[in-house]
C-alpha cells in the first residue's frame, strides 16, 4: 500500500512462462499488495509457473478471448478485491515493472488519475530494439490521434499502464473490443471522461520471447486505432454516438 491506497498488479497473460518470473521478480512488493495474473488459453505452462511464483490470483480462460478481453478478466478481477491502484504489466518482460513506484505515487498523491509508460519520450523504443516499421507506425498513428482528439500524449501503444480504481468506475470498458485495439478505446474513453493522462519515460525490451504482433495484424490494429480516434472525434462534435462513450451501467 501507499498510505490507505491499495496496489494491485495484472498480469494479461498468453504464453508468457519464459518471462514470468523474471518480470514478477521486479515488482515491488513493498507497495504492491496483491498480483492477478489471467492466463488466455495459454500452450505453454504459464499457469503452472504462476502457481509456482505464489501469485495470488490465477484466472485461466476456458476460451481464448483475445488480448482485450484478457485486460477486461485483470480490471475486474482488481475491482472485485478491492484495489484502489490498478497497473497493467506484461509478463513478457518487456517492460521492466521497476517503474511502478513512480507510476503508483503519482496515483496515490491525486496528481494524476491514469499513468502510461512510454517508451518514445527519450530514445528507448529504437535502443530496445523496436522494428523500425513499428516506430515509424506508432509515429504516425500517435501524431493523428493526437490531432483528432486534441491531446499531446508522445504514444498511445505502451502496454503499460496505470490506473486509479475511480477511472476504471468511469468508463465502460467492458463494451471495448476483446482484440488489441482495446487499449486505444480505453485511452479515448478516459479523455472522453475528462481526465488528464500523464507519461513517464520508458525502457523497453525487443526480443524473441517478447510478444509482438505481425505486420498484417499490426495494419488491422492501425485501422481499429484510427476508426477509435476518428468515432471520439465525431462524438465530440455532436454529429454520432458509440457507445464506447457511454457511462458505465451501476449495479
Amino acid at each position: 500500500m501507499i498510505g490507505t491506497k491499495k496496489i494491485v498488479v495484472v498480469m494479461p497473460a498468453y504464453n508468457a512462462a519464459s518471462t514470468l518470473e523474471k518480470t514478477y521478480q521486479e515488482i515491488p512488493f513493498d507497495i504492491v499488495d496483491e498480483v492477478i495474473l489471467v492466463d488466455d488459453l495459454s500452450r505453454d505452462n504459464t499457469v503452472e509457473k504462476a502457481h509456482q511464483l505464489g501469485i495470488n490470483h490465477v484466472i485461466k480462460h476456458n476460451v481464448n478471448k483475445g488480448y482485450g478481453g484478457n485486460q477486461k478478466s485483470c480490471y475486474n478481477k482488481a475491482l472485485e478485491i478491492g484495489a484502489d491502484i490498478v497497473i497493467m504489466v506484461h509478463p513478457d518482460y518487456q517492460y521492466t515493472p521497476k517503474l511502478i513506484h513512480s507510476m503508483s505515487y503519482m496515483l496515490a498523491n491525486e496528481v494524476y488519475h491514469v499513468v502510461t509508460a512510454s517508451r518514445i519520450l527519450g530514445r528507448g523504443a529504437l535502443k530496445g530494439g523496436m522494428p523500425v516499421y513499428k516506430y515509424i507506425f506508432n509515429r504516425m498513428l500517435t501524431w493523428t490521434q493526437n490531432n483528432l482528439m486534441r491531446q499531446k500524449l508522445s504514444e498511445y501503444h505502451t502496454g503499460y499502464r496505470a490506473f486509479t480504481r475511480e477511472v476504471l468506475e468511469a468508463i465502460d470498458y467492458n463494451v471495448n473490443s476483446d482484440d488489441f485495439v482495446f487499449d486505444n478505446q480505453m485511452l479515448a474513453q478516459i479523455f472522453y471522461a475528462g481526465y488528464e493522462i500523464a507519461e513517464v519515460t520508458c525502457p523497453t525490451k525487443y526480443f524473441e520471447e517478447a510478444s509482438s504482433i505481425n505486420f498484417k495484424r499490426s495494419s488491422i490494429y492501425g485501422l481499429g486505432v484510427l476508426w477509435t480516434s476518428f468515432s471520439y472525434f465525431l462524438q465530440k462534435i455532436g454529429v454520432a454516438k458509440f457507445k464506447i462513450f457511454r457511462k458505465p451501467k451501476k449495479n
